[in-house]
């Protein structure tokens, strides 16, 4: 079935009924979306489906409502916002009609579901503050996404729904841009995985261009790795390895008389010819050849290895 009319509620806007709307307007474009708390528009009918907003979760007649007794929860009893709802039952179909392949979707759904839609979930329902965030608090999504209403003085009746439409188009492109990186990480790893492969027992990696790797080099267990060397631009990029997800501490740093010099002065200190860069935290640098970078590299190892790294 599809519908004419997708359902959610009037007056002010938050986050889970803007990014539930993104998922269903690109799966539903011809379907009009109706901002209403009239009973005729909530209630349940084969042409629409209703989201925050409808008093119930009934998948089966595409009610997704949270503000209920006995509102859904998920398997570890966290709370579902409409968001997170619909993401439940349209998040693979969104996904598929945003032309990924089939074999990472399952893996796109689940791990956009964690990142991405439970915390909206968990704000929306009062079980996270967005005061965690610290100075950040008021540049959370949602945050951002409310600041589109209208002031309390407009007199326009129209403000609500230019606003809505205005805030919907800001949250569609972080989601499209959230889900373009997750797809593009889980492509690199197979590249990655397959440069470690190649690699076998060597400190260096060396990838075909620029990706994300700390992913795949973990997965793997290639903790021998120390350095990766990839094109970039017109030049070749020489970075470190970080340890963590947080922080910056890396495996190895590149070596220390190299910080902060460039060009002749760098070529002059490491020995290289066309040596170019080296950043003054030793975290990456940079050769205008792969010769000069795969060289950098080495001598970064041995460097390296003489001060203890294993």
């Amino acid at each position: 079935m599809t519908p004419d009319f997708l359902v959610t509620h009037s007056g002010g806007f938050h986050a889970d009924e803007l990014l539930s709307s993104v998922v269903l307007t690109r799966l539903f474009p011809k379907a009009r979306i109706v901002r209403s708390r009239a009973p005729e528009w909530i209630t349940p009918g084969a042409d629409r489906i209703i989201y925050d907003v409808g008093g119930a979760y009934d998948a089966a007649a595409q009610v997704f409502d949270h503000h209920q007794r006995g509102a859904p929860l998920r398997d570890d009893g966290q709370p579902y916002s409409s968001f997170g709802l619909v993401w439940k039952h349209y998040g693979c179909d969104y996904l598929a009609d945003l032309g990924l392949p089939g074999a990472h979707i399952e893996t796109l759904h689940a791990s956009f579901d964690g990142s991405f839609v439970l915390p909206i979930d968990l704000m929306d329902n009062g079980a996270l503050s967005p005061s965690i965030a610290g100075p950040l608090a008021g540049l959370t999504l949602p945050s951002l996404l409310e600041t589109l209403k209208p002031v309390f003085d407009e007199k326009d009746p129209e403000a609500e729904n230019r606003g809505f439409h205005a805030a919907l188009a800001i949250a569609r492109s972080f989601v499209e841009a959230r889900i373009a990186q997750s797809a593009a990480k889980l492509r690199a790893e197979a590249l990655v995985h397959q440069a470690i492969v190649d690699t076998g027992e060597g400190r260096i990696l060396e990838l075909p261009v620029g990706m994300p790797f700390r992913p795949a080099i973990i997965k793997a267990g290639a903790d021998h790795l120390l350095f990766v060397v990839h094109p970039r631009d017109k030049d070749w990029c020489l970075t470190t390895i970080r340890r963590a997800d947080e922080g910056f501490e890396v495996r190895a740093d590149l070596p220390a008389a190299w910080a902060g010099l460039t060009d002749g002065d760098l070529e002059a200190v490491c020995g290289v010819e066309g040596a170019s860069f080296c950043h003054n935290g030793r975290f990456i640098a940079a050769a205008r050849t792969r010769e000069a970078a795969l060289v950098m590299a080495e001598l970064a190892v041995r460097e390296a290895v003489a001060n203890g790294v294993k």
